[in-house]
């Protein structure tokens, strides 16, 4: 039995994890709205779960409620995705899970593997921070690489414009999307408001949008009042994988991959640390 075997079985389940909630129009201005940094905050996390529409969730890793609020959002409908913690410019702190400056291409994979096992009913990934690491060429095409032996889409979160990850996923044939808005770097209503209002003009103007908001007190509150209303604005809400669908008519997400391709550093360094611990 091969290393990766494990690896294939998790990619059929995750195949089975995708919500009821997708958008089927073309023809209506559609939104994604992705909620990062879940798993922190457990009041604001479950006030945004039980929101009665097709939001997209992206948890930390290893983070004390991201495996429980995870399953509470599955069973809510919710998509779940992956918020990858990835080196800034800053040198702000990453917490577990964090792919850093420096890191060899084993310990890149291994960082990111662990992570992607650690939340269920993945999806999709996106990264927290970034603007280091995701103008980088070589780690993002590890990320990639990786990322390949899942059914996992990428969103690049645009948290600097020089950011290659996007590019770098299309090459690796990952789906993959960006975000259009940040929806609460100021965290009051008027603001909040602002950047809805220029969501859903983006939307109107291209068709479909992609928004990142996180789980403030404000923006739940916020998404609670102006969700109902998008109906009389005439715009759908759709997952992330719904709007892929939307604006790539008539493909599967996955339908063009030939075959996996192993990622054989870590998957060797899995390998033989395997027969060491069976030997002891």
């Amino acid at each position: 039995m091969t290393l990766l075997r494990p690896l294939y079985a998790l990619s059929a389940i995750l195949l089975l994890c995708i919500p009821a909630a997708r958008a089927d129009s073309v023809s209506q201005p559609t939104i994604a709205i992705i909620i990062d940094d879940m798993g922190n905050h457990l009041k604001t996390g479950r006030q945004l779960i039980n929101l009665p529409y097709p939001l997209t969730l992206a948890f930390l890793p290893h983070r004390r409620n991201t495996q429980k609020l995870a399953r509470d959002a599955h069973n809510a409908n919710k998509e779940i995705m992956l918020h990858i913690p990835m080196a800034n410019t800053l040198g702000l702190d990453l917490g577990a899970g964090g792919l850093t400056m420096g890191m060899s291409k084993l310990d890149l994979t291994l960082t990111l593997r662990k992570a992607i096992r650690a939340i269920p009913y993945l999806q999709g990934i996106n990264n927290h921070m970034g603007s280091a690491l995701t103008q980088r060429r070589e780690e993002m095409q590890w990320v990639m690489e990786e990322l390949y032996n899942y059914p996992l889409y990428f969103v690049d979160s645009r948290t600097i414009a020089s950011s290659v990850a996007g590019r770098t996923a299309a090459e690796n044939n990952i789906p993959n999307l960006k975000r259009d808005v940040f929806l609460d770097h100021v965290q009051t209503r008027k603001d909040v408001h602002k950047q809805f209002s220029r969501l859903i003009k983006v939307a109107r103007e291209k068709g479909t949008a992609i928004a990142i908001g996180h789980p403030h007190q404000i923006t739940a509150d916020y998404l609670e009042w102006a969700l109902p209303r998008l109906d009389k604005e005439g715009i759908r809400i759709a997952t992330v994988s719904g709007l892929w669908d939307i604006k790539n008519t008539g493909q599967h997400m996955f339908g063009t991959r030939k075959s996996y391709k192993a990622n054989h550093v870590a998957s060797n360094h899995e390998k033989n640390k395997q027969k060491s611990d069976n030997k002891l």
